[in-house]
């Protein structure tokens, strides 16, 4: 098991490197509550100091499936698939993920993953609270009215 990454910071933002995606197995989640170990699972919300979601990076070994089904009390997730196969299931209904796949669970769907493929199964969750974004996302962008450069920037 790898130690948490240490991050970048500045004023505006954290930055932290957690590798390939192939070398996720380093990090392991530790389910306080099912007592279950999770090979490949790394959240993302203290590290990265989030705010608005909780993030994870996950990759589920070859033929291997989450061995419960969860939901949540009051955030949706999205999961976007980018290496793999497998089948995702959500109250009683099985359906194939592979690469670009992407799905979206309400809170209240009993939800389980599986990988029926001989390599990991890489995936991104993000989880954040239903109904809460309420702006479309390109009416909350502004422009910043400057060049833009690269050169003569520090490095960190």
């Amino acid at each position: 098991m790898t130690t948490q990454p240490i991050p970048k910071t500045g004023e505006n933002f954290t930055a932290a490197d957690l590798g390939e995606f192939s070398q996720l197995h380093q990090y392991v989640f530790e389910h306080y509550k099912k007592k279950v170990s999770l090979e490949g699972k790394i959240f993302l919300k203290q590290l990265l100091d989030l705010t608005s979601a909780e993030i994870s990076l996950n990759t589920l070994p070859a033929k291997a499936s989450i061995p419960f089904y969860h939901k949540h009390k009051l955030n949706e997730e999205i999961y976007i698939f980018v290496r793999g196969s497998g089948e995702f299931q959500v109250d009683g209904q099985v359906f194939a993920v592979s690469e670009g796949t992407v799905v979206r669970v309400a809170p209240d769907g009993e939800r389980c993953i599986r990988n029926l493929s001989d390599e990991g199964l890489s995936y991104i969750v993000i989880q954040s609270k239903v109904n809460s974004q309420l702006d479309y996302t390109i009416d909350d962008g502004l422009g910043v009215p400057k060049q833009v450069s690269w050169e003569d920037k520090q490095r960190i």
